[in-house]
Formats: structure tokens, sequence, C-alpha cells
């Protein structure tokens, strides 16, 4: 699973793995029943995406639980506000990078580049909170 700049990327690349992985389902018949979400803070800052659509509600993925049934089937087909997703992501479940490819629920703080993320990260959501979640 790849990582995208934007929330809207990683929702098609999910949509396109889908339908990759289940080739024996028709355009009429495609049925979402989970969709998941993850948000990571890279070491420089930037934001990344990864998203899943899981056929079944039950079926364990690689990443959050975001949305299910219907809800799931909604962002499956388009029909969905990326501001809504992103002010609903909740901060304390966005995974920090710690080190090349090692994630953690914290930002680093034990070097200069940690800290200046943190303060980044801190300073952002004074002027537009949607940007943070």
């Amino acid at each position: 699973m790849s990582m995208f700049s934007t929330l809207e990327e990683a929702i098609d690349s999910a949509r396109e793995e889908f339908l990759a992985n289940n080739p024996e389902l028709d355009e009429d018949e495609i049925s979402v029943g989970q969709f998941n979400l993850q948000k990571y803070v890279m070491q420089d800052g930037e934001i990344m995406w990864q998203a899943e659509f899981l056929a079944d509600e039950s079926d364990d993925g690689e990443l959050l639980a975001n949305r299910t049934g219907e809800a799931a089937q909604a962002v499956f087909e388009g029909d969905f506000d990326e501001v809504e997703l992103r002010q609903e992501w909740m901060a304390e479940n966005t995974l920090h990078e710690w080190d090349e490819g090692e994630f953690q629920l914290e930002p680093p703080l034990d070097t200069e580049e940690g800290e200046a993320v943190a303060q980044e990260w801190e300073d952002s959501g004074s002027n537009n909170e949607s940007d943070r979640w």
C-alpha cells in the first residue's frame, strides 16, 4: 500500500486496488463494507495518507476503520466531503515518522527536526485547524 500527499489520491488508489483485487465483481454489484484510513506526518512535516476499502465490515485491514456499510460505499462511489473526512480525523490516531519507515503515535522531540515539526504542527493549528486533521 502506498502513501499519498492528498486524501483524494489515497482514496482513488484504494478504489483501484479494491477493483483489482476483486475482478469477479461486475460494476453493478460492487459492494464495499468498510473504508479504512491512516494519516501520517513525515519527518520533514509533510502530511501523507493511506486508504483501503474492504468487502466486509468484519474484515481486518491494515489501517484504522473510518466508515462502514453505506457510509463506506458512499466514499467508494465518490460521494463524500474531503473537508469533513479531514475534520473528523482524530489527531491522536495520526502516525509520526521517527525513523525511515518507522512510525509512532507521538512526534519525535529528541532532535531539532522533531522539535521543529512539533512546533510547526502546533502553530499550523492556530490558523487552520482542519489542516491538522
